[in-house]
């Protein structure tokens, strides 16, 4: 009994943080300033803490399963191999698209500590499939009358790793969208890319998802935009540049301006100010409540 009453407190609290919030608070990998990335964990302590947009990343299994990875390979960073040990650093030969789902499940990737994210929690857990972080995540704001996510999912890709370290977009992404539309109504999900060829693949293929732009420099989207051949609705740059005026000429073309990854609580408020539509962030404990 004391531990359902104390979930049940848990949840109205969400709920109350997520009444205060007025803009897209969107956890960086769930949350991964203090859970491990782009795991189950991670998401759902995002949602307690009030965010209203769940951001993770892409990769293929040899299997074909989509699980929920920042890189195609195993990082050594943040994972210890199948025998518990550590990956020497720079090891990218525990390349994801070569591994069967079971295979990846062997890995451990939350039980070694980030010096980037030393308040990170740390034990064993591994990569998700996404149709599983999915089902648990609507499974738990149904459970306690949360309001319903959003999904920001970057689709992982670059020229050089096609057929190497993941499918081609075209096929990368029909895969992404066929189980995306099996889980989600499209208001609920926007694919967000730094391969253009992704974003320009989906903008023909399927008109009706939301794209994002991810790019490295927000002072230059005249030239971005040219190279992408088309306006899409979320624009969302490394923040360091963006000004008012950024801010203000992007929203005049008609974009949404989201920046990535904002870990200073002055520094969320001051783009704020500034106009921007949402924030990424690797802590979503310290965003402003507004």
């Amino acid at each position: 009994m004391k531990q359902n009453s104390l979930i049940l407190i848990c949840a109205l609290f969400t709920m109350n943080l997520q009444a205060q919030i007025t803009y897209d608070l969107q956890g960086h990998r769930g949350s991964r300033g203090i859970m491990p990335e782009n795991t189950i964990p991670a998401m759902i302590k995002a949602l307690d803490l009030g965010v209203t947009t769940l951001e993770l990343d892409l990769a293929i299994t040899k299997d074909g399963e989509v699980i929920v990875s920042h890189e195609p390979w195993i990082n050594p960073a943040i994972c210890l191999d199948q025998e518990g040990m550590e990956i020497s650093p720079n090891d990218r030969s525990h390349n994801i698209y070569t591994l069967t789902y079971a295979e990846v499940l062997r890995y451990d990737c939350g039980s070694k500590f980030h010096a980037g994210f030393p308040q990170q929690v740390k034990f064993h857990v591994t990569k998700p499939r996404l149709s599983d972080l999915i089902d648990v995540v609507e499974k738990y704001v149904s459970d306690f009358g949360l309001p319903a996510p959003y999904y920001n999912i970057e689709i992982k890709s670059m020229p050089e790793g096609d057929g190497v370290y993941h499918p081609a977009p075209a096929a990368f992404s029909d895969k992404v969208i066929s189980l995306l539309v099996e889980k989600l109504s499209p208001e609920r999900f926007n694919i967000q890319s730094f391969d253009f060829r992704v974003l320009q693949y989906l903008h023909e293929a399927y008109p009706a998802i939301t794209l994002a732009m991810l790019v490295e420099h927000a002072g230059k989207s005249e030239e971005q935009l040219a190279e992408l051949g088309f306006v899409p609705r979320i624009y969302s740059p490394y923040f360091p540049a963006l000004t008012s005026q950024i801010v203000a000429d992007l929203h005049a073309k008609g974009m949404k301006v989201i920046p990535w990854t904002v870990n200073n609580a002055e520094k969320m408020q001051e783009l704020l100010d500034m106009g921007v539509d949402g924030i990424i962030t690797d802590y979503p404990n310290l965003a402003p409540k507004q």
